[in-house]
């Protein structure tokens, strides 16, 4: 493996899912892999879960491990080729890129959305040119249209912890107080489809994500209908696709409540890729409860990247 971006990175979903919890059971067992290997973390943008699991991740294959917050600690890039640098920007992507790639043997990126331009976001520009430029494997460590390793963990975590062989899996929308990016939601509804798993997505209407991602899914604009006898839910807010980036009002009804799972999906499981906005998302009550799984699902974080940083390793 030298390129994860999406599940289509993945020759085989299921061993890979196998591979990070057979990690989970013996975390130190490929030292010899990330020996004198070195891994650079660049965000552009704010992470606790990624940038905490894919450096521990990292450590425990034996590797170093540098990171650098480049929207704050680094020099301005310019993305743009063939035009006269005489403004903010002080360094091309093309020599920052391929700087980063002397001094790793795997870069991971992390870079969002501006929810401004749809053609410019889904064409993922700056991943994409880390790729072109830096020569050396790229984790995605949440892009503009996917999180790959958060899906991976989440598929690591219906799988560890499911009680039937195809359970029903259910991605329902949430309400929030500023638009969000469909990273999240793309990229979970991406996996699932590939998956041995029942898979819907609901919604109100006009939150419909690219058909590109959904493929496959059941999709309702009806939420006690989605989320009865459902076995896993996965909570996520997330602006419109078109109009792009827009947000309506009047949906705060759709914030799970302990009330609405008892009377439907009463053995139903909760995920949330986090950070989560309490009694706006989701209710208090539910994620102090049994119910709940979203810290498990983090802790799953570690092994997902594990795995895949084992691949990359094993490929150099």
């Amino acid at each position: 493996m030298k390129l994860f971006s999406s599940v289509n990175d993945v020759k085989d979903v299921p061993a890979l899912v196998a591979e990070a919890l057979q990690l989970k059971q013996n975390p130190y067992a490929h030292q010899h892999l990330g020996k004198n290997k070195t891994l650079s973390l660049v965000f552009l943008n704010p992470s606790l879960r990624t940038r905490m699991s894919t450096q521990k991740a990292a450590m425990n294959l034996g590797m170093n491990v540098i990171v650098l917050n480049i929207d704050k600690e680094g020099w301005a890039l310019e993305l743009r080729d063939n035009v006269i640098m005489n403004g903010t920007t002080v360094e091309h992507i093309r020599e920052a890129a391929g700087v980063m790639g002397e001094y790793s043997d795997i870069i991971g990126v992390r870079s969002f959305p501006g929810l401004k331009d749809r053609e410019e976001d889904y064409s993922e520009t700056i991943f994409n040119k880390f790729v072109e430029f830096c020569k050396v494997p790229v984790v995605s460590l949440e892009s503009a249209t996917r999180h790959p390793l958060q899906s991976l963990a989440d598929l690591v975590t219906i799988e560890e912890l499911k009680t039937k062989a195809r359970p029903k899996v259910v991605l329902t929308w949430a309400p929030h107080i500023k638009a969000l990016p469909q990273a999240v939601p793309n990229s979970f509804a991406e996996w699932m489809c590939k998956a041995d798993v029942d898979f819907t997505i609901t919604h109100p209407a006009g939150y419909e994500l690219s058909t590109d991602f959904t493929n496959g899914a059941t999709i309702t604009h009806n939420q006690a209908e989605a989320i009865k006898d459902a076995d896993f839910i996965y909570v996520k807010n997330w602006s419109a696709y078109e109009p792009y980036g827009a947000v309506t009002n009047g949906n705060e009804d759709w914030m799970l409540t302990n009330a609405q799972l008892d009377i439907v999906a009463p053995d139903a499981k909760v995920m949330h890729c986090l950070p989560v906005r309490r009694d706006l998302e989701l209710s208090s009550e539910i994620l102090n409860g049994p119910k709940s799984i979203v810290v498990h699902e983090a802790g799953n974080r570690v092994w997902a990247a594990q795995a895949v940083l084992k691949q990359m390793l094993e490929a150099l």
